[in-house]
């Protein structure tokens, strides 16, 4: 029943995600930590390796749409993001060892992604009344990267909400480009993040069956995702993204919650 729930629920996630190219992992991770299914740790490594075969099966999947990657841009953040990465698993294993309470580290997750989250939703809003950037220094993007791949791993999110934001604001790229450049992305930061758990051998207890089951579902996400793209333009892609954007910030506050008062 619990492989059943998790798979589900990274299928329905992974789908919305690879649309808008916030990965996936900034639902799965919240949904879960509110089910109480699995502890804090373990969803951020599985929800970890969920995505990283979510975003790849979803840009080979996707390789002929039309859409093209900025590899300039999304190489030099994504070059950011993994050292980004390892030090945002650095912080989370710091964090871990210190509260020594799944529970606190869970909600203080929670309050940051709520926050981030919110903070997106502000801008997405309002971002027709922005005037957007053409960033072109290349250690500016690495370092701009850099801060998305501590947040995404840290969180344990994948790409999440920031990833879209900031190829939207920095370097004005639409909707549709924006989600395929930022799935690009996620991929770096998400194999940095693993590789660091291999190396300080801090991977959670987790079940191998548990584990496939989400990655699974992750990548039927990936495959559902392609044929619905084809099928809604950027402002479509923009409203599904407004409208996760609220239901993560709810689940977060629900999250927190629950976190501070077990």
């Amino acid at each position: 029943m619990v492989s059943l729930i998790l798979f589900s629920v990274c299928l329905l996630a992974s789908t919305a995600g690879a649309i808008v190219g916030i990965g996936g992992g900034v639902i799965i991770k919240p949904v879960v930590d509110l089910l109480g299914i699995l502890p804090v740790s373990t969803v951020s490594f599985c929800s970890g390796c969920t995505v990283l075969c979510m975003a790849c099966a979803s840009l080979l999947r996707n390789r002929r749409d039309g859409i093209k990657l900025q590899f300039k841009i999304s190489t030099a953040l994504a070059i950011g993001a993994v050292g980004g990465g390892l030090l945002g698993k650095w912080l989370f294993d710091l964090l871990r060892t210190s509260f020594k309470n799944d529970n606190t580290l869970g909600a203080i997750q929670s309050v940051c992604l709520m926050l981030i989250t919110l903070g997106v939703f502000l801008y997405i809003c309002r971002k027709r009344n922005l005037q957007g950037q053409h960033i072109d220094n290349t250690g500016l993007t690495i370092g701009i990267g850099a801060v998305l791949g501590i947040i995404s791993s840290f969180l344990g999110i994948g790409g999440g909400p920031c990833n879209i934001a900031v190829l939207s604001f920095f370097f004005s790229m639409d909707a549709k480009t924006a989600a395929k450049n930022s799935l690009y992305i996620i991929i770096f930061s998400q194999v940095s993040s693993i590789f660091s758990a291999f190396l300080s051998n801090s991977i959670p207890a987790f079940q191998l069956g548990v584990l496939l089951c989400m990655v699974a579902g992750g990548v039927g996400g990936a495959l559902m995702s392609a044929a619905i793209s084809k099928r809604i333009d950027n402002k479509g892609v923009e409203s599904i993204f407004k409208m996760m954007l609220l239901l993560i910030a709810l689940i977060c506050l629900c999250n927190t919650i629950k976190f501070l008062i077990s």
